[in-house]
């Protein structure tokens, strides 16, 4: 059996690497997965849903309900959305319903692991463009330098996997307008919306004539397992997306779609919970790692990541594997693009128990290659 070249060549994720040499016992702060439960109506919205048979399948944009739902809270219609079985999955019919053979993308770095493999495997080509450091802003003059006659899709995400970073009033602006001014699309990937400390969320719904926003319920309803995200776009759009989404699954998972349908009303509510669990977190790995001699970072001001800088000598990679043979996990730097080396990535979507003893492995391991 041959496989083809371009699956050959896709990495597999550096975040995945990292979670499988997981020892037992380890303290594992590698993945983004929420630990705090999900809203009861959620979960007794599904259930009732596969009891009473709604098992069998669906619209495949995903029941008007739900979409309806959501177009509400955005102030749009249900023609600008799409239920898709996740944010990661929606990444992937984006990239294949826009790219062409021969296409360029720029996708940040350091970045999600999806969007250049997304991009080689629709045939076209990514190129990284860098983030400030410290506040993790997209840099404005290196995405012009990098920009082409062949460069379709440019790839945002705040706020950020794995910088923390948000999106500032200035960067928004920026990027809107060079976009525009050079037909690029914006793919903005906010799925970490609902998570934002410091400052506000500035989203690209505004902006539906040239972008296309990935969300999803995996984060805002600590429900990684369902696989559920949503596509907001233009109503052209969403039915080009609808038929790539019919020949990569046909349709949504549909008690999932019940469930966070029965969640929505009174989602804010729980998630102004659920964010003040998220900045304690925030505030203790904050204060830990910069405790620690020879790493540094400033306060994330969205999601649920921490992406400190380190000045050993040694690569990221090998400054994690360290960490791994003292069973705490984390991500290299290096997995999220050439950008991300010097860093690693902890996740704090974890109890503050097991934050300050994954911070007390961190803090020895590190004094000990400090000498």
């Amino acid at each position: 059996m041959r496989i083809s070249e371009r699956l050959q060549k896709a990495p597999l994720s550096g975040i995945r690497k990292m979670f499988e040499l997981a020892a037992p016992g380890s303290i594992n702060l590698s993945l983004g997965e929420p630990d705090v439960r999900p809203p009861e109506e959620a979960i007794k919205g599904m259930n009732d849903a596969a009891v009473k048979g709604m098992n069998g399948y669906g619209p495949t944009p995903g029941i008007m309900p739900l979409r309806e739902a959501v177009a509400s809270r955005y102030s749009l219609e249900p023609g600008n959305i799409m239920i898709t079985p996740s944010g990661t999955t929606a990444l992937l019919m984006i990239a294949q319903s826009l790219i062409n053979p021969g296409d360029e993308t720029l996708i940040p770095g350091p970045g999600f692991v999806v969007y250049g493999p997304h991009t080689m495997l629709s045939g076209g080509k990514a190129t990284e463009y860098k983030l400030t450091e410290n506040d993790f802003q997209p840099d404005i003059d290196d995405i012009q330098r990098k920009i082409t006659k062949s460069t379709k899709l440019l790839f945002l995400n705040y706020p950020s996997n794995p910088t923390g970073g948000a999106l500032s009033e200035a960067s928004f602006k920026a990027i809107r307008d060079i976009t525009k001014d050079k037909g690029i699309t914006v793919v903005s990937d906010e799925v970490y919306e609902p998570f934002v400390y410091e400052g506000k969320h500035r989203s690209f719904v505004s902006e539906l004539d040239n972008s296309i926003i990935v969300n999803g319920f995996s984060k805002m309803m600590a429900v990684p397992g369902w696989r559920l995200g949503f596509v907001i776009a233009g109503r052209d759009v969403t039915v080009d997306l609808t038929k790539m989404a019919y020949h990569m699954c046909a349709c949504p998972n549909m008690p999932a779609q019940f469930g966070v349908l029965s969640a929505m009303p009174g989602i804010d509510a729980y998630l102004s919970g659920v964010r003040e669990i998220y900045r304690k977190r925030r505030d203790l790995i904050t204060k830990r790692i910069n405790a620690i001699d020879g790493l540094t970072m400033s306060a994330p001001k969205g999601a649920f990541y921490a992406f400190p800088s380190f000045s050993f000598k040694m690569t990221s990679e090998e400054y994690a594997m360290e960490l791994v043979k003292e069973k705490l996990i984390c991500v290299p730097g290096s997995a999220f693009g050439e950008y991300g080396e010097g860093h690693l990535r902890f996740s704090y979507a974890a109890d503050e128990q097991k934050i300050s003893m994954g911070m007390d492995i961190l803090e020895k391991v590190s004094k000990k290659l400090k000498g």
